[in-house]
């Protein structure tokens, strides 16, 4: 589409005319374009961000056409196009409404509270078996995900099958005209974003305006709220469906079996039958869903219903682990098409270091796609070569067909036996590896040839969650407001160089450490933010100027003993920051004297300059010191101005951490400090916040332990009647508090509390699972999102500061991202 026609589409001015492009990509992210010549950046301004901060990014990356919503842009950019809206969020909506009104094939809408995804994705699979799809890579479903998913409509195709997500009012009235569906489904509805809405009714109703004016609309009829709105309002033709409530349009039977589910009913004097591998009652209503939705569309045919027994678990989430030779494995081999392509491509950048880590891609053939075979791999081609892929590794047949169009280092295998085969596994060596394949492939088994082995107690880190705590402190930020988050102690147990690159790549302003050798690890992996070391060491100092990391100068022997060591590397403007004591009596200057003293001799200094001041309160969290809080606040505030009388020049302050953020948003000053709030712990708003960290471990093995038998080291405890324990890999050494045995502490089992029976062992601990029916290899929850690490705190006498940062680095972490 050219520029001309998008200007029309939005009803912009077009303010200044550069390069005449057709545009091929919608970006709302500077960090991932991947042909800047032909995006379209729509600058999105939030309360969390301001896309209008990143056009130099875009316009550094190839950008040259604009929406932006303040007219403020750089004249520099001569050969660009800018087009003004008054909303941009707006205006993106606008162009996506446009392309769907072009878009000659069905369009069908998902909403609902659970489900959405699973049943877009099992939806297409049946639908792709003989026709072309297009849907919204992963779960897209939001105000802008949408929107971007839209643009897919672009390309010819049977069928567009779209999922929309909202978080409160308001929202859906927006999306319903850019998707617009034929045919509906509603899941279900459940509690999920009900702070945000006055009663389960209003949030019912919200949804069903995606459906205002659909022809058909598919629903599961055992939903009361649901049910009684459609009937009550919609205007639609009715396809409920039920396996209890008679009333239902569609009578539906479900008979399970040990492995599957067998599912029927008839319809217009046509009986309809499938088996499904799965049991649970969630997969057997979004199964359903997709077998309701083929009858009403006409499409159930032999050949798509035998492919219900085929269907398989929709990953989720994209797992980022360790592997062998210094390598990092990030898989999401579950499906293979361009747009989850891209996104999978944004996680191997984020993670992966140009400096020192090659950008490794093994992909398999692409099975859903409107485009030809050509077409499609030379889009590959282009992808990979944009992206900087440094080693490509085709698998499938249609990839070899196509290996012309690929870089001659380019490796390919018609199947994944052949790869393994041949593969020798120490060729990748300190290499970002993805994994990108369609399922069939079985690309896991490269993964586990690929990864370290060791033992089953992980600790999952959600890095999906930690963006979203991140956001929701951004959200409480001024605009200008900077960043520093705390990275020390190997990112409070969730890992270092992993984390840091995340943050990074989400744009924090500072990082912080508290010894030179995490700093220095952060820079070997090629970590570039700037990094403030809170604990230096006069022994390390040469090696932090050497590797641009930023001390804390806390008192007037460290400053001294800086000073001389930056005057021998013959620095200049070297960054420090100056640490104020003002009531934790712990690390700073702590009297006028002493600040202007230091002050003093560093402005006679050309070697360093001071780059902040801060200082820390005592309890920022805790209502009952707000008075002192306050008091902290003025004496900073008068140090603050001692100083910059003396410097003549400014400096950024700081002052809040995360309990802090939330609850003195005037204490802001231009930067804050983040720690444990990241990882959704720390602050009283926590029903806002998501636990980022997941420890989990397996049953080794179950027995029965009789009454009167005693359990553990030093027959700490005593079985009052028979009880089956089950013994778990995990122990004091991969930090779990001893505090916690002999019934103490508890874990989960599914979503059974189960409590410690005798003392904790250095590698293992005993269970009580007498109440459950656990089996042997099966997982248990230490701590997570349904057991929060607060709970083991208060039962360790602890705080949750301890929990999780004393997790083993022999615990391996596995990280994913939604």
């Amino acid at each position: 589409m050219n520029i001309t026609t998008i200007k029309k589409a939005i009803n912009a001015d077009q303010i200044q005319t550069g390069m005449i492009d057709s545009i091929h990509y919608l970006s709302t992210n500077s960090r991932t374009i991947i042909s800047g010549i032909d995006t379209l950046f729509f600058a999105i301004t939030t309360s969390r961000n301001d896309g209008h901060n990143y056009i130099e990014n875009a316009y550094e990356k190839g950008v040259r056409n604009f929406v932006i919503s303040k007219n403020t842009f750089d004249k520099k950019y001569t050969d660009a196009n800018f087009l003004l809206v008054n909303d941009t969020l707006d205006a993106l909506q606008r162009l996506a409404a446009f392309v769907r009104k072009n878009f000659q094939g069905s369009v069908i809408g998902i909403t609902g509270s659970n489900g959405k995804t699973i049943v877009k994705e099992w939806l297409s699979n049946l639908l792709a078996i003989k026709n072309t799809i297009v849907r919204n890579p992963q779960s897209y479903n939001s105000q802008t995900g949408v929107p971007l998913s839209t643009w897919l409509l672009n390309e010819p195709a049977d069928f567009a099958i779209l999922e929309a997500g909202i978080s409160e009012p308001g929202e859906m009235v927006k999306l319903e005209p850019i998707i617009s569906p034929e045919v509906g489904i509603f899941t279900n509805i459940g509690e999920a974003h009900q702070s945000n809405f006055s009663s389960i009714n209003e949030k019912v109703e919200e949804k069903l305006r995606l459906f205002s004016n659909c022809k058909k609309l598919i629903y599961c009829a055992d939903y009361r709220e649901i049910d009684e709105a459609i009937q009550q309002n919609s205007k639609s033709e009715i396809f409920s469906w039920s396996a209890k409530n008679n009333k239902a349009f569609i009578q539906v039977q479900q008979i399970k079996f040990q492995c599957h589910t067998e599912i029927s009913f008839s319809f217009q004097s046509e009986f309809y039958s499938v088996q499904i591998p799965f049991t649970d009652s969630a997969s057997v209503e979004n199964a359903t869903h997709c077998l309701v939705a083929l009858v009403v569309l006409e499409k159930a045919e032999q050949k798509q219903l035998q492919h219900f027994s085929e269907l398989q678990p929709v990953a989720m989430r994209l797992e980022i682990k360790q592997g062998a030779n210094n390598c990092l494995i990030i898989n999401d081999s579950y499906n293979a098409d361009l747009n989850s392509l891209n996104i999978a491509l944004d996680v191997l950048d984020q993670q992966a270091s140009v400096q020192i880590i090659t950008k490794t891609l093994i992909l398999s053939d692409i099975y859903f796609s409107s485009k030809n075979d050509k077409e499609l791999y030379s889009e590959v081609s282009k992808i990979v070569s944009n992206r900087k892929i440094n080693r490509f590794i085709g698998i499938g047949e249609n990839l070899q067909k196509f290996a012309y169009l690929f870089n001659k280092q380019a490796t390919f295998y018609t199947n994944t036996k052949e790869f393994l085969n041949e593969i020798d596994v120490n060729i990748f060596q300190d290499e970002a590896i993805l994994l990108k394949g369609s399922r069939l492939f079985e690309f896991d088994n490269i993964a586990a040839l690929l990864q370290n082995k060791v033992h089953e107690t992980v600790l999952e880190i959600d890095l999906t969650a930690m963006l979203h705590n991140l956001n929701y402190f951004r959200s409480k930020l001024n605009p200008e407001t900077k960043i520093m988050v705390m990275v020390k102690a190997f990112s409070y147990g969730a890992g270092t160089a992993e984390i840091a690159r995340f943050l990074e790549f989400h744009k924090v302003n500072y990082l912080a450490v508290a010894i030179a050798d995490e700093g220095i690890a952060l820079r070997k992996s090629g970590v570039t933010t700037p990094i403030i070391v809170m604990n230096p060491e006069h022994h390390s100092f040469d090696l932090m100027i050497q590797h641009q990391l930023e001390p804390n100068i806390y008192s007037q022997r460290v400053l001294s003993d800086f000073l001389k060591v930056a005057q021998r590397n013959a620095t200049i403007d070297f960054p420090i920051h100056l640490k104020i004591d003002t009531g934790m009596n712990r690390l700073g200057f702590s009297n006028s004297k002493e600040i202007e003293t230091a002050v003093q001799q560093l402005v006679k200094e050309k070697s360093v300059h001071i780059k902040s001041v801060f200082s820390h309160l005592v309890g920022s969290d805790d209502a009952k010191l707000d008075d002192f809080t306050k008091a902290q606040k003025e004496k900073f505030e008068t140090a603050c101005q001692s100083i910059y009388s003396i410097t003549k020049y400014p400096f950024d302050k700081h002052l809040l951490n995360s309990g802090g953020i939330e609850r003195f948003p005037n204490f802001q000053f231009n930067m804050v400090r983040l720690g444990l709030g990241l990882y959704g712990l720390g602050v009283s708003e926590k029903q806002r916040l998501e636990i980022v960290g997941t420890l989990k471990t397996t049953i080794s093995q179950i027995r029965t332990v009789k009454k009167g038998e005693s359990v553990g080291y030093s027959r700490a405890q005593f079985a009052e009647k028979d009880i089956k324990i089950g013994v778990l890999p995990i122990g004091y050494a991969d930090g779990i508090n001893r505090r916690l045995g002999n019934g103490n502490g508890a874990f989960k089992y599914k979503n059974q509390e189960i409590k410690t029976v005798g003392n904790i062992c250095m590698d293992m601990c005993m269970v009580d699972l007498s109440e459950t029916n656990a089996q042997e290899g099966e997982t248990v929850i230490i701590f997570g999102k349904t057991h929060s690490p607060e709970k083991l705190a208060k039962n360790s006498e602890t705080i949750s500061y301890e929990i999780i940062s004393t997790i083993s680095q022999r615990v391996k972490r596995i990280y994913y991202q939604e």
